[in-house]
Protein backbone atom coordinates (compact mmCIF):
# COMPACT_ATOMS: atom_id res chain seq x y z
CA UNK A 1 0.00 0.00 0.00
CA UNK A 2 1.18 3.52 -0.40
CA UNK A 3 -0.91 4.94 2.15
CA UNK A 4 0.14 4.07 5.61
CA UNK A 5 -1.39 0.38 6.76
CA UNK A 6 -4.07 0.81 9.68
CA UNK A 7 -4.40 -1.93 12.68
CA UNK A 8 -6.83 -2.27 15.37
CA UNK A 9 -5.77 -4.47 17.80
CA UNK A 10 -8.23 -5.84 20.93
CA UNK A 11 -6.68 -6.51 24.41
CA UNK A 12 -3.74 -4.22 23.24
CA UNK A 13 -3.44 -2.61 26.97
CA UNK A 14 -1.07 -5.50 28.08
CA UNK A 15 0.98 -8.50 27.09
CA UNK A 16 0.54 -10.31 24.19
CA UNK A 17 -1.59 -7.47 22.48
CA UNK A 18 0.43 -4.81 23.36
CA UNK A 19 3.28 -6.52 21.80
CA UNK A 20 1.21 -6.99 18.87
CA UNK A 21 0.79 -3.28 18.56
CA UNK A 22 4.12 -2.53 19.02
CA UNK A 23 5.40 -4.67 16.08
CA UNK A 24 2.61 -3.56 13.74
CA UNK A 25 4.08 -0.19 15.22
CA UNK A 26 7.81 -0.43 14.21
CA UNK A 27 7.07 -1.56 10.76
CA UNK A 28 5.36 2.22 10.64
CA UNK A 29 1.69 1.40 10.94
CA UNK A 30 -0.87 3.09 12.61
CA UNK A 31 -2.12 1.36 15.54
CA UNK A 32 -5.45 1.06 17.42
CA UNK A 33 -4.81 0.35 21.01
CA UNK A 34 -8.29 -1.61 21.71
CA UNK A 35 -9.22 -1.64 25.23
CA UNK A 36 -11.98 -1.67 27.76
CA UNK A 37 -9.85 -0.27 31.03
CA UNK A 38 -9.60 3.73 30.21
CA UNK A 39 -6.38 3.63 32.32
CA UNK A 40 -4.29 1.09 31.02
CA UNK A 41 -5.66 1.84 27.49
CA UNK A 42 -4.27 5.89 27.82
CA UNK A 43 -1.17 4.25 29.30
CA UNK A 44 -0.38 2.10 26.69
CA UNK A 45 -0.66 4.68 24.07
CA UNK A 46 1.92 6.42 25.86
CA UNK A 47 3.97 3.33 26.04
CA UNK A 48 3.83 3.05 22.35
CA UNK A 49 4.38 6.58 21.14
CA UNK A 50 6.93 7.09 23.35
CA UNK A 51 8.63 4.19 21.20
CA UNK A 52 7.62 6.09 18.33
CA UNK A 53 4.77 3.82 16.98
CA UNK A 54 2.02 6.20 15.55
CA UNK A 55 -0.82 4.63 18.10
CA UNK A 56 -4.29 5.72 19.14
CA UNK A 57 -6.84 4.79 21.38
CA UNK A 58 -10.09 2.69 20.64
CA UNK A 59 -12.35 2.36 23.75
CA UNK A 60 -13.69 -0.93 23.35
CA UNK A 61 -15.24 -3.77 24.82
CA UNK A 62 -16.00 -6.88 22.88
CA UNK A 63 -18.92 -7.83 25.09
CA UNK A 64 -20.45 -5.02 24.29
CA UNK A 65 -22.20 -4.30 21.10
CA UNK A 66 -22.39 -0.21 21.96
CA UNK A 67 -18.92 -0.09 22.30
CA UNK A 68 -17.83 -2.08 19.43
CA UNK A 69 -20.11 0.27 17.20
CA UNK A 70 -18.37 2.80 18.45
CA UNK A 71 -15.26 1.79 17.47
CA UNK A 72 -16.49 1.01 14.19
CA UNK A 73 -17.52 4.79 13.95
CA UNK A 74 -14.10 6.12 15.80
CA UNK A 75 -11.59 4.37 13.02
CA UNK A 76 -13.75 5.04 10.50
CA UNK A 77 -13.79 8.78 11.21
CA UNK A 78 -9.51 8.64 11.95
CA UNK A 79 -9.15 6.42 9.07
CA UNK A 80 -12.02 5.63 6.84
CA UNK A 81 -10.86 2.25 6.67
CA UNK A 82 -9.47 -0.54 8.24
CA UNK A 83 -6.60 -3.27 7.19
CA UNK A 84 -5.73 -5.70 9.34
CA UNK A 85 -7.47 -6.27 12.21
CA UNK A 86 -5.72 -8.86 15.57
CA UNK A 87 -8.63 -9.84 17.20
CA UNK A 88 -6.29 -10.76 20.24
CA UNK A 89 -8.70 -10.41 23.73
CA UNK A 90 -9.47 -13.49 25.43
CA UNK A 91 -9.92 -14.39 29.21
CA UNK A 92 -9.43 -17.69 31.01
CA UNK A 93 -11.70 -17.83 33.61
CA UNK A 94 -12.06 -18.88 37.38
CA UNK A 95 -10.47 -21.94 37.33
CA UNK A 96 -10.30 -25.31 38.12
CA UNK A 97 -12.18 -25.79 34.89
CA UNK A 98 -13.14 -29.55 35.43
CA UNK A 99 -16.26 -30.82 33.51
CA UNK A 100 -17.72 -32.20 36.44
CA UNK A 101 -17.29 -29.43 38.71
CA UNK A 102 -17.72 -26.61 36.07
CA UNK A 103 -20.37 -23.24 36.38
CA UNK A 104 -22.09 -23.26 33.32
CA UNK A 105 -21.45 -19.31 34.02
CA UNK A 106 -18.20 -19.26 33.85
CA UNK A 107 -18.47 -21.39 30.65
CA UNK A 108 -20.67 -18.46 29.32
CA UNK A 109 -18.71 -16.11 30.03
CA UNK A 110 -15.60 -17.21 28.59
CA UNK A 111 -17.63 -18.01 24.89
CA UNK A 112 -19.03 -14.35 25.39
CA UNK A 113 -15.49 -12.62 25.54
CA UNK A 114 -13.18 -15.32 23.76
CA UNK A 115 -15.98 -16.16 20.18
CA UNK A 116 -18.44 -14.06 20.28
CA UNK A 117 -16.52 -11.10 20.63
CA UNK A 118 -14.80 -12.09 18.33
CA UNK A 119 -17.20 -12.27 16.04
CA UNK A 120 -19.15 -9.09 17.03
CA UNK A 121 -15.86 -7.16 16.62
CA UNK A 122 -15.25 -8.81 13.03
CA UNK A 123 -18.76 -7.77 11.45
CA UNK A 124 -18.61 -4.71 12.99
CA UNK A 125 -15.24 -3.98 11.15
CA UNK A 126 -16.19 -5.75 8.17
CA UNK A 127 -17.42 -2.46 6.02
CA UNK A 128 -13.66 -0.85 7.14
CA UNK A 129 -11.57 -3.96 6.51
CA UNK A 130 -13.39 -4.67 2.42
CA UNK A 131 -12.54 -0.75 1.87
CA UNK A 132 -8.69 -2.29 2.04
CA UNK A 133 -6.94 -3.13 -0.85
CA UNK A 134 -4.35 -6.31 1.60
CA UNK A 135 -7.39 -7.03 4.36
CA UNK A 136 -5.83 -9.15 7.04
CA UNK A 137 -7.90 -10.92 9.92
CA UNK A 138 -5.59 -12.58 12.36
CA UNK A 139 -7.99 -14.57 15.29
CA UNK A 140 -5.50 -15.25 18.64
CA UNK A 141 -6.08 -18.95 19.45
CA UNK A 142 -4.42 -21.63 21.44
CA UNK A 143 -3.02 -25.04 20.87
CA UNK A 144 -5.25 -25.78 23.75
CA UNK A 145 -8.24 -25.58 21.12
CA UNK A 146 -6.26 -28.17 19.08
CA UNK A 147 -8.25 -31.14 19.29
CA UNK A 148 -5.87 -33.40 17.69
CA UNK A 149 -3.01 -32.11 20.54
CA UNK A 150 -6.31 -32.30 23.41
CA UNK A 151 -6.31 -36.34 22.52
CA UNK A 152 -3.04 -37.15 22.54
CA UNK A 153 -1.47 -39.58 25.20
CA UNK A 154 0.70 -38.00 28.13
CA UNK A 155 3.55 -39.68 26.14
CA UNK A 156 2.52 -36.73 23.65
CA UNK A 157 2.76 -34.34 25.99
CA UNK A 158 -1.14 -33.54 25.45
CA UNK A 159 -1.30 -29.66 25.49
CA UNK A 160 -2.49 -27.58 28.02
CA UNK A 161 -4.55 -28.86 31.79
CA UNK A 162 -8.20 -29.89 31.61
CA UNK A 163 -10.09 -26.79 30.87
CA UNK A 164 -13.53 -26.87 29.94
CA UNK A 165 -14.47 -23.33 29.13
CA UNK A 166 -10.87 -21.91 27.90
CA UNK A 167 -10.05 -24.62 26.05
CA UNK A 168 -13.12 -25.47 23.70
CA UNK A 169 -13.71 -21.48 23.76
CA UNK A 170 -10.40 -21.50 21.12
CA UNK A 171 -11.38 -25.02 19.44
CA UNK A 172 -14.65 -22.61 18.87
CA UNK A 173 -13.02 -19.67 17.85
CA UNK A 174 -10.89 -22.12 15.26
CA UNK A 175 -13.80 -23.23 13.96
CA UNK A 176 -15.57 -19.75 13.49
CA UNK A 177 -12.65 -18.56 12.12
CA UNK A 178 -12.74 -21.38 9.53
CA UNK A 179 -16.35 -20.45 8.91
CA UNK A 180 -15.38 -16.96 7.70
CA UNK A 181 -12.81 -18.33 5.78
CA UNK A 182 -15.35 -20.17 3.73
CA UNK A 183 -17.88 -17.48 3.12
CA UNK A 184 -14.77 -15.18 2.03
CA UNK A 185 -13.58 -17.33 0.09
CA UNK A 186 -12.71 -15.18 -3.30
CA UNK A 187 -12.53 -12.08 -1.76
CA UNK A 188 -9.20 -10.28 -0.94
CA UNK A 189 -9.85 -10.82 2.82
CA UNK A 190 -7.65 -13.27 4.36
CA UNK A 191 -8.53 -14.70 8.12
CA UNK A 192 -6.07 -17.16 10.02
CA UNK A 193 -5.76 -18.33 13.19
CA UNK A 194 -2.38 -18.09 15.18
CA UNK A 195 -0.92 -19.82 18.66
CA UNK A 196 1.41 -17.59 20.52
CA UNK A 197 2.66 -20.03 22.49
CA UNK A 198 2.82 -20.62 26.26
CA UNK A 199 3.64 -16.81 27.22
CA UNK A 200 4.00 -15.79 30.55
CA UNK A 201 0.82 -12.92 31.22
CA UNK A 202 -1.46 -12.47 33.44
CA UNK A 203 -3.98 -15.01 32.29
CA UNK A 204 -1.75 -18.07 32.90
CA UNK A 205 -0.41 -16.68 36.46
CA UNK A 206 2.76 -15.69 34.41
CA UNK A 207 3.29 -19.51 34.32
CA UNK A 208 4.31 -19.21 30.50
CA UNK A 209 7.61 -19.71 29.39
CA UNK A 210 8.04 -17.44 26.75
CA UNK A 211 7.99 -13.39 26.43
CA UNK A 212 5.33 -11.68 25.16
CA UNK A 213 7.10 -10.35 22.66
CA UNK A 214 7.88 -13.99 21.42
CA UNK A 215 3.87 -14.86 21.50
CA UNK A 216 3.05 -11.61 18.97
CA UNK A 217 5.52 -13.28 16.37
CA UNK A 218 2.70 -15.26 14.98
CA UNK A 219 0.48 -12.32 14.99
CA UNK A 220 2.25 -9.94 12.92
CA UNK A 221 3.47 -12.44 10.63
CA UNK A 222 0.02 -13.39 9.58
CA UNK A 223 -0.66 -9.81 10.01
CA UNK A 224 1.44 -9.14 6.58
CA UNK A 225 0.70 -12.14 4.58
CA UNK A 226 1.01 -11.21 0.80
CA UNK A 227 -2.14 -11.17 -1.37
CA UNK A 228 -1.19 -14.92 -2.54
CA UNK A 229 -0.69 -15.93 1.17
CA UNK A 230 -3.16 -18.62 3.27
CA UNK A 231 -6.52 -18.69 4.56
CA UNK A 232 -8.45 -20.51 7.27
CA UNK A 233 -5.45 -22.11 8.34
CA UNK A 234 -4.24 -22.70 11.91
CA UNK A 235 -0.54 -21.48 12.22
CA UNK A 236 2.12 -21.62 15.34
CA UNK A 237 5.63 -20.14 14.61
CA UNK A 238 6.98 -23.92 13.62
CA UNK A 239 4.06 -23.68 11.00
CA UNK A 240 0.63 -25.48 10.75
CA UNK A 241 -0.98 -26.23 14.03
CA UNK A 242 -3.66 -29.72 13.60
CA UNK A 243 -7.25 -28.90 14.09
Amino acid sequence: MTERTIALVTGANKGIGHEIAAGLGALGWSVGVGARDDRRREAAVAKLRAAGVDAFAVPLDVTDDASVSAAARLIEEQAGRLDVLVNNAAIAGSMPQMPTQADPATIRTVMETNVIGVVRVTNAMMPLLRRSASPRIVNMSSSVGSLTRQSGTDAEQTTGPVAVAYAPSKTFLNAVTLQYARELSGTNILINAGCPGYVATDLNGFRGVRTPGQGAAIAIRLATLPDDGPTGRFFDDAGVVPW
